[in-house]
């Protein structure tokens, strides 16, 4: 995972979704980050809607990922 969450530095934004999202699906985010690399030239709702309807991830959590992905990405 790309943050940690500490007492000095709480996890905000996005990235707060990613330990349930690696325990719901049982994935390390890195790995949907590479799902995501291989969409990277769709906008941002149809790489949610291809986590939701491919990998059958939570409209919340896939929105997380594509919003963390694509602001690191730029």
């Amino acid at each position: 995972m790309a943050t940690k969450n500490t007492a000095n530095n709480p996890v905000k934004g996005p990235a707060s979704y990613f330990p349930s999202i690696e325990e719901k699906y049982g994935k390390p985010v890195d790995h949907w980050f590479k799902v995501l690399d291989k969409i990277k030239d769709q906008k941002h709702m149809e790489q949610v809607e291809h986590l939701k309807t491919k990998h059958e991830i939570g409209h919340g959590h896939a929105n997380a990922l594509v919003a963390y992905h694509r602001a690191k990405s730029a």
